[in-house]
C-alpha cells in the first residue's frame, strides 16, 4: 500500500541518517552534533572561502578518514591529512568537476557536491569510511553550501532595497525646495542659506554610504531636517509635531525606516488636501520595546490599499513602505513589521515597534 511504502523509506532514512556517522567516528552524540554544526558554520562562505579548510578537518574527525579534501570549481584542492601518494587526487577532482559523477581509485573516493542542480565542488575522502557515511555528509556538505548562497542572497537584496530605496527621493520635492530657496535669495538670504544647509543634510543622509543601522536620534534629525523644508515649500498647510523620548535616542534601527515613513505622510496624506494638515511623530519606550508611530490627518486610504502597499503590490507611487516592513520583518522576525492603521477621509497612522536592544544590531 502506497502509505505504508512511504513510512517505511521514511524510517529507512532516518535510521541511515542518524547512525553511519558514529561507527568509525566520533561516538559521543554531543560531539557528533558539535562537529557538525562547525562544518556547516564554516562552509558559509563557499569552499573558497577562509573556513574551508577548518570545515575539511571536521568532516575528517566524522568520519574519522585518513584525509579529506574539498575542492571549488577551480579545481583548488584544499587537503587536510594524507592522501595516498599512488592516487592522482587532483586528476580524479578534475574527472568529477568534469563528468559530475563519482570517482574511486584504491581507497579514495571523490564526490560531487551539488547545489540546486548545479555542480558546487568536490568531496575527496581517502579511508573506510562507508559509503552510506560518505553520502550523508556529502548532504552536509550541500546543505552548508545552499545556506550560505541563500545568506549571501538575502543580503544582496537588503542592499540592492536600501540602494532603491535612496533613489526613491521625489524630483518633485527637490524641484519645489529649490525653488522657495532660491526665491529667498533676495529678500532673506539668511533664511535662505538656512534651508539650503537643510537640504544638504537631507541630501548627505538620503544618499551617502551608511552602514546597515544608524540610530533613532539620526533618523529623528533626518525627519526634521525634510519637514523643515516641507513647511518651506507648503507653508501654513504643513503643521508638524514631532516628540521623541530621551531614552529611545540611542536606539539601533535600520538605515532609513522612519524617514520614507513621514515622506509618505506628507506626500500622500497632506498634500493631497486643499487645506493641508498635521503630520505627527512620536518616540517612545514601551518596556523592552521602542515604539514610533508617524500619523497624519490627509485622506487616508482604504485598508485593503494598505495591505497591498505592504505586500509590494500597491501604488508604485508611495515610498519604499513595503521595503521598509521587509526590512524590519528580516532584522527582528515577523513580529515586528510594520502596522498600518487608515480609512478613507481618516487619515494614516504607521506604527514601528523594535527591541531597544537587539544582539548583533548596532549603528
Amino acid at each position: 500500500m502506497p502509505g505504508g511504502r512511504t513510512a517505511s523509506v521514511s524510517a529507512r532514512t532516518t535510521s541511515r541518517r542518524r547512525w553511519p556517522l558514529r561507527s568509525r567516528g566520533l561516538r559521543d552524540p554531543g560531539l557528533v552534533l558539535e562537529t557538525t554544526r562547525h562544518v556547516t558554520e564554516d562552509l558559509a562562505d563557499g569552499l573558497s572561502g577562509p573556513r574551508v579548510r577548518a570545515a575539511a578537518r571536521g568532516i575528517r574527525r566524522l568520519l574519522a578518514a585518513d584525509a579529506v579534501g574539498l575542492a571549488d570549481l577551480s579545481g583548488h584542492l584544499v587537503v587536510v591529512g594524507t592522501m595516498p601518494s599512488d592516487v592522482d587526487v587532483g586528476a580524479m577532482v578534475d574527472e568529477v568537476l568534469h563528468t559530475e559523477d563519482r570517482c574511486r581509485r584504491a581507497e579514495v573516493v571523490a564526490l560531487p557536491l551539488i547545489v540546486h542542480d548545479e555542480l558546487a565542488g568536490v568531496l575527496a575522502v581517502a579511508g573506510t569510511a562507508r559509503m552510506a557515511a560518505l553520502r550523508e555528509v556529502a548532504r552536509l556538505g550541500e546543505a552548508a553550501l545552499e545556506r550560505g548562497r541563500l545568506e549571501a542572497s538575502a543580503e544582496e537584496a537588503a542592499a540592492a532595497e536600501l540602494r532603491a530605496l535612496r533613489a526613491e527621493i521625489s524630483p518633485h520635492f527637490v524641484y519645489n525646495a529649490l525653488t522657495v530657496i532660491a526665491g529667498l535669495v533676495r529678500p532673506d538670504p539668511d533664511r535662505s542659506r538656512e534651508l539650503m544647509l537643510d537640504f544638504a543634510d537631507y541630501i548627505r543622509y538620503s544618499l551617502a554610504r551608511h552602514g546597515e543601522y544608524t540610530t533613532v536620534a539620526d533618523e529623528f534629525h533626518a525627519i526634521e531636517t525634510y519637514l523643515a523644508l516641507q513647511r518651506a515649500v507648503l507653508g501654513e498647510r504643513l503643521r508638524v509635531q514631532v516628540r521623541v523620548a530621551p531614552e529611545v535616542l540611542p536606539v539601533a534601527i535600520p538605515y532609513l525606516v522612519l524617514q520614507p515613513l513621514v515622506e509618505n505622510a506628507v506626500r500622500h496624506g497632506i498634500e493631497r488636501r486643499p487645506e493641508g494638515g498635521t503630520v505627527t511623530v512620536l518616540g517612545e519606550a514601551e518596556g523592552t520595546d521602542c515604539v514610533i508611530s508617524v500619523e497624519d490627518d490627509g485622506v487616508g486610504m482604504d485598508p485593503a490599499a494598505a495591505e497591498r502597499l505592504l505586500a509590494g503590490t500597491g501604488d508604485s507611487g508611495s515610498v519604499g513602505l513595503a521595503n521598509v516592513d521587509r526590512r524590519l520583518r528580516n532584522v527582528y522576525g515577523s513580529w515586528f513589521g510594520l502596522v498600518v492603521e487608515t480609512g478613507k477621509g481618516e487619515g494614516t497612522r504607521v506604527i514601528v515597534r523594535v527591541p531597544r536592544f537587539q544582539p548583533g544590531v548596532m549603528p
